[in-house]
């Protein structure tokens, strides 16, 4: 179920949990070789919606500490969650 940003009930934790089910997906799909693909459109538009509404310093927070959690280097990582910079 996609995020509806209009919703007065948002809250910032969900917005975490968007963009932090993006990253997770990445990690799983790029780094892992999950069986299964973890990333759809529809986590990966939640995601890069939530990011408008996140501070820097909390979707670098989120990356910093899933990167360790799965021992990812944290460079690495970003190049995998975008690619075109």
């Amino acid at each position: 179920m996609a995020l509806d940003f209009n919703d007065p009930d948002l809250e910032f934790a969900d917005l975490v949990y968007a963009y932090q089910s993006w990253v997770m997906a990445v990690i799983n799909d790029e780094k892992l070789g999950g069986d299964e693909t973890l990333l759809t459109d529809e986590i990966a538009e939640d995601a890069l919606n939530a990011m408008r509404f996140l501070p820097g310093e909390v979707t670098s927070a989120i990356e910093t500490s899933l990167a360790r959690v799965y021992d990812v280097d944290a460079d690495e990582l970003a190049a995998l969650l975008f690619p075109e910079d």
